[in-house]
């Protein structure tokens, strides 16, 4: 098992990012992957190895406490790494974390493939069991966003609407959100996490 993979920036797509360690180059799953910009200086990625039968894949989060969330999400019926990675997106566990414990299903069935059954199941199997999951918890550790300019906002909007789809938002979902995005020159991060708080607030 791999606790960190510490390296460079390699690539980063709507689904992953490619992190260089010493010329090994590790494809990692990631929330929100435009969340690591492509560049020479060393970042840390907290990694889990997900094995199944017929899977090998390794995912990647900023702290520990998303990735401690997103093990405990794997372990509820109905949620499996793709849900899991929707839900920590938008880059706010202690929204989610509240959710659990305030048994607000209202806002947990707002996330991809979550519906009324899969979000009492959340409630049922985690609530009560998550207090490590905040302990110490610092947003955006080494998030190393950056406004574009004119010429690149297009870009990385487009690069947002394309992560929003693989997070399993329908295009429908997306294209409500979309004007509210376009009065906006923001980094492709920043369209991400602005898509998805529009979305989890009833922008559906």
């Amino acid at each position: 098992m791999f606790e960190y993979i510490t390296g460079s920036v390699e690539y980063t797509g709507p689904e992953y990012v490619v992190i260089d360690h010493n010329g090994i180059g590790y494809q990692i799953l990631t929330p929100n992957p435009y969340a690591f910009r492509p560049s020479k200086e060393s970042v840390r990625v907290y990694t889990y190895q997900y094995v199944r039968e017929d899977v090998l894949a390794l995912y990647g989060f900023q702290t520990r406490q998303e990735r401690s969330l997103f093990v405990k999400l794997l372990g509820v019926s109905g949620i499996g790494p793709k849900g899991g990675l929707a839900i920590l997106a938008a880059g706010q566990i202690e929204q989610v974390v509240q959710a659990i414990e305030q048994e607000n299903e209202t806002f947990l069935v707002k996330f991809p493939g979550v519906g009324k059954k899969t979000a009492r199941q959340m409630i049922l199997d985690l609530k009560g069991k998550l207090g490590d999951v905040l302990a110490d918890f610092m947003p955006d550790l080494f998030s190393a966003s950056s406004r574009p300019d004119e010429e690149g906002n297009a870009r990385e909007l487009e690069e947002a609407l394309e992560a929003l789809k693989v997070l399993g938002y329908a295009e429908r979902e997306i294209n409500r959100v979309v004007p509210d995005l376009q009065k906006e020159s923001l980094s492709t991060e920043e369209y991400i996490k602005k898509a998805l708080r529009l979305l989890l607030n009833g922008k559906r």
